[in-house]
């Protein structure tokens, strides 16, 4: 499902590389569940936007579903990220301005599913996370939890490949933070691929895979 071949990140500071990312490697099977840990600023958080297509490496092949990301036009890695790839962000990003339907519908928008399908779809991921009495209220109208669900519901609504997580428990409690992680055990039973960043060793424990990462590059992988 990816392929990523000696990728690089860096950022120029006074006409030096200061590398984020060193010579990463790392292969994904469609339907794995892995964690990926490391102390702050070793480059979790890039290396996941980096497979998110929402940032570009410096250096290095990505190849996801067959498709070489690193050769592809803005345009085509927007189209790719739409049609398979969820993300689930520890700050909700969810639109204040918008209803939880709202919130949860605008992916469908962008995909220009028509307005009666997208009821449909809406309905049942409303219900299927048991937030349908919640779907009138905006997003500061709502527990952390509740807007962490709305995240996940949006993230999940086109029904995509993979789901990339960055620090999903991050602002909630314990328990919040365990339905949480048993949402993301259910998805992956149902055969979603998940790449999660956690600090959290028991939330890491989630995942078949836990890849350390230091100073920007895979220390171990267990």
């Amino acid at each position: 499902m990816i392929e990523l071949k000696k990728i690089s990140k860096w950022i120029t500071i006074n006409g030096r590389p200061n590398f984020i990312l060193k010579d990463i490697n790392l292969s994904v099977k469609e339907g794995e569940f892995i964690s990926i840990m490391g102390p702050s600023g070793s480059g979790k958080s890039t290396l996941l936007n980096l497979i998110g297509m929402l940032d570009d490496p410096s250096e290095g092949e990505y190849f996801f579903m067959g498709n070489a990301v690193h050769s592809l036009k803005e345009r085509q890695r927007s189209h790719l990220y739409k049609q398979y790839i969820g993300f689930v962000f520890q700050a909700y990003h969810l639109i204040d301005e918008l209803t939880v339907y709202e919130n949860i519908e605008t992916p469908l928008i962008y995909q220009n599913i028509k307005s009666s399908e997208r009821q449909a779809m809406v309905a049942d991921i409303l219900d299927r996370f048991q937030i349908v009495g919640k779907k009138d209220l905006f997003p500061t109208q709502l527990s952390g939890g509740q807007q962490q669900l709305v995240g996940i519901a949006r993230a999940l609504i086109a029904k995509p490949k993979l789901l990339l997580a960055d620090e999903p428990t991050g602002n909630l409690n314990s328990r919040q933070g365990e339905e949480i992680m048993e949402l993301f055990q259910q998805l992956n039973n149902d055969g979603v691929a998940i790449i999660q960043v956690t600090h959290s060793e028991k939330n890491a424990g989630y995942g078949s895979r836990i890849i350390n990462l230091l100073d920007g590059r895979i220390e171990s992988v267990n």
